[in-house]
């Protein structure tokens, strides 16, 4: 038993893998990141574990899908051989006096490869079944899909390796092992290297075949690093063409063929990194963190001047050098001067007019629409709802609707429903009930977000585009844009201005566009109207003179650099940015400011609503029967099912944090309660609050909050419409609409 468990422990497989956990913790890094993600341990917030266990190509999980990511796991998978091969074989010299010695490698190499590959397949099969809905024999298709680019990979890449083999033997001399006195006597230095050899006795010289190691202590240290370094030589023109095949990805990632699964890519750029940090490693040896720490410094002095930008910018808007708008307390109490609010009210007004001219009584209800965030699963609640409201209402509820404010995905929907609403105002033949807008707005925007960070924002963050007369990197900004206009066909590509006469004569409700200031967290507002009004609170003491308005009217901020040419694809990407997924988009001010997510101050839209009602509560008082805000929430409220946990010694260190993270969208939610109580007293008749809630049929199994739904995520999405408490606010608010009539 001895005599075994020493031959198992000194076989090259297990020295090898000991070597790795002792030498290659960096390397050993991009595998445990693809093993907590497949496996739902890291980022299933975002839904990355779909982008690897269900891989869409073309619209769709499909075999061509899989076996793009089977060559991408590959490709992954050779980069770590070849990494590792070039950083340890001299420990290994044994290699040197074997056939194929890169495939020996490989083979003994295989036990970190081989135990991803069937955890993969496990948890496959898993999300298939239950996420993805696929049959088995779809699945098992899909499988031998990802099995066959798996292999295919491999044989090219072996194929590659014998030549070099049979180049290396034919150059060092045809019979390899009869040297001279010179090369076969070994040094002094050679004597010292062996002290870095690890002991093996056995390899695995094929399945279930091992052999016994050689000695080749008599050969010469510089003979036998000769070979391994053409091997190098060979490994590192098989990096360069993972490279090149990334750069050509990002170049050609407008054509939908060269879309590829966000885990190929993903793999990909793994593989790249791999070769990177051991390349370092190699030639740099004990420099290489020196070098890393200078070559930072020299990227951050480039970034701060300005030299290299990667910023993401608002499409649309004029960034050209100039006057820039200083961003100072001055400049913003200048935007919302009493003489400047009463233009601005005087103007909204006369929109109101004009929206309860086209009503059916002479005091209808003001009705307000408020859209939670939520990814995907915000936007295709809100989307079922609204076409559930048009169709309960005869078509007739963005009729009665005035505006429509909220944060992210909800607002995907609402501004998409809003265009086919005009659409078919204007004589378009379009069904608003019709499924396909669902399916459309419910399409996965993740895939290529991921796609487009790795192959262009990290590699090559240099391709450029035109819009409005101006020129902007295309980034996985650009990507989440061009996608969502390509899965809504292409009918909110619109600079935000286009709007601008159909809000203004009421004929569609008004859209307010929020994100926030990452520097302060005051509110941008874009809007088609001035809303200087909406800017700041309406109580003001002897300190708001220091703080001065919350909220900023982009249009005002900006006026000169186009705001009413921002792509409306942009507001609502503004709207949605979630950190980290999209890019802050930064604004041509003085000093620069970029925002984010509308969610991070105001993920249902509520605060602007009341902001609004209370500007106007004499108006609303005069010409209404009251207020109906009605609510699409992508989450519960309260939501008792899921609340803060923290067990574990690491949840001890970082509760402050996440304790904060966790509860953030609740203490917004106490603190709107508060404020529709307050504004109860201001107006004549009470604010009425009607909430369509996602309420997941088992919280465990719910929707998470991301871009990407899975085929099971979609119904479970549509169902929970149908749901009582759902039916109930439907019941509840149809009959106040009759009864204003």
């Amino acid at each position: 038993m001895k005599k075994a468990a020493k031959y198992f422990y000194y076989s090259f497989p297990i020295q090898l893998l000991v070597l790795h956990l002792r030498k290659s913790q960096s390397l050993l890094l991009f595998w445990a990141i693809p093993f907590l993600t497949v496996t739902g341990h890291f980022m299933k917030l975002f839904g990355a574990d779909g982008l690897f266990l269900a891989p869409e190509y073309l619209g769709t999980v499909n075999p061509l899908g899989s076996a793009i990511v089977g060559i991408a796991a590959g490709i992954f998978i050779m980069s770590w051989n070849i990494a590792t091969f070039i950083l340890h074989s001299s420990r290994f010299r044994f290699l040197a006096a074997t056939t194929n010695p890169f495939l020996k490698y490989c083979l003994n190499n295989a036990i970190i490869p081989a135990i991803f590959l069937i955890v993969y397949f496990f948890e496959a099969y898993h999300y298939a079944i239950k996420y993805e809905l696929i049959p088995f024999d779809r699945f098992l298709l899909i499988s031998l899909s990802f099995l066959g680019g798996l292999t295919f990979l491999h044989i090219i890449s072996f194929a590659y390796f014998f030549t070099a083999d049979r180049r290396i033997v034919r150059r060092i001399q045809p019979g390899i092992f009869k040297f001279s006195g010179d090369q076969a006597r070994q040094t002094t230095q050679d004597a010292e290297a062996s002290v870095f050899e690890l002991p093996v006795l056995y390899y695995a010289s094929g399945f279930f075949k091992f052999h016994k190691a050689r000695d080749v202590s008599h050969y010469s240290l510089t003979f036998l690093d000769s070979i391994f370094k053409r091997h190098h030589f060979s490994a590192i023109i098989t990096i360069l063409l993972a490279f090149i095949l990334l750069i050509s990805i990002g170049f050609f990632l407008d054509r939908r063929a060269f879309q590829l699964p966000a885990g190929a890519s993903i793999f990909i750029f793994f593989a790249l990194m791999v070769a990177v940090i051991a390349a370092l490693g190699y030639f740099l040896r004990s420099w290489s963190f020196l070098f890393v720490v200078l070559f930072y410094f020299l990227l951050n002095a480039l970034y701060v001047n300005n030299i290299i930008d990667p910023r993401n910018r608002a499409y649309g808007l004029d960034y050209r050098s100039g006057d820039r708008p200083a961003y100072t307390l001055e400049t913003l109490q200048s935007l919302n001067t009493p003489e400047k609010i009463a233009a601005d009210k005087e103007n909204m007004i006369g929109i109101l007019n004009r929206w309860k001219a086209r009503q059916q009584t002479d005091k209808p209800l003001l009705v307000m629409l408020n859209f939670s965030g939520g990814g995907l699963r915000g936007a295709s609640f809100s989307m079922n709802a609204l076409q559930h409201l048009d169709s309960a209402t005869n078509g007739q509820f963005l009729r009665r609707a005035f505006m429509m404010s909220g944060a992210s995905g909800g607002m995907l929907a609402a501004t998409y429903f809003r265009e086919l609403y005009r659409q078919k105002q204007e004589g378009f033949q379009i069904n608003l009930q019709d499924k396909k807008y669902l399916k459309n707005v419910s399409e996965d925007l993740l895939n290529p977000v991921f796609s487009s960070l790795v192959a262009r924002d990290f590699i090559a963050p240099t391709q450029r585009f035109t819009y409005n007369g101006f020129s902007y990197i295309k980034d996985r900004g650009y990507a989440f844009e061009e996608k969502f206009n390509r899965n809504t066909g292409g009918v909110l590509d619109h600079p935000v201005g286009f709007y601008s006469k159909a809000e203004s004569s009421a004929e569609i409700p008004l859209v307010i566009f929020n994100s926030v200031v990452t520097r302060d967290l005051k509110k941008m507002i874009l809007s088609t109207q001035p809303v200087s009004f909406l800017m700041q609170e309406a109580y003001i003491d002897s300190a708001s003179k220091f703080s001065g308005p919350d909220a900023i009217d982009f249009g005002a901020l900006f006026r000169g650099r186009s705001p009413m040419d921002v792509r409306v694809l942009t507001a609502l990407r503004m709207n949605a940015t979630y950190p980290y997924v999209l890019p802050a988009v930064w604004l041509p001010t003085h000093p620069i400011i970029d925002v984010m997510d509308a969610g991070l101050r105001d993920n249902n839209g509520e605060e602007t609503t009341l902001r609004f009602l209370y500007a106007f509560k004499d108006w609303i008082n005069e010409n209404t029967s009251g207020v109906v805000i009605v609510q699409f929430r992508s989450t519960m409220k309260g939501s008792w099912d899921t609340p803060y946990k923290g067990s574990t010694m690491a949840d001890a260190v970082t509760r402050p944090v996440s304790m904060l993270q966790s509860n953030w969208f609740k203490v917004q939610e106490y603190n709107q309660n508060d404020e529709i109580t307050y504004s109860q007293g201001f107006l004549k008749d009470p604010i009425r609050r009607l909430a369509f809630m996602y309420v997941p049929e088992k919280q465990q199994t719910g929707a998470p909050l991301n871009f990407h739904l899975t085929a099971r995520e979609k119904e479970e999405v549509a169902s929970s419409l149908y749901r009582e408490n759902n039916e109930e606010v439907m019941k509840d608010l149809i009959q106040i609409l009759k009864s204003d009539r």
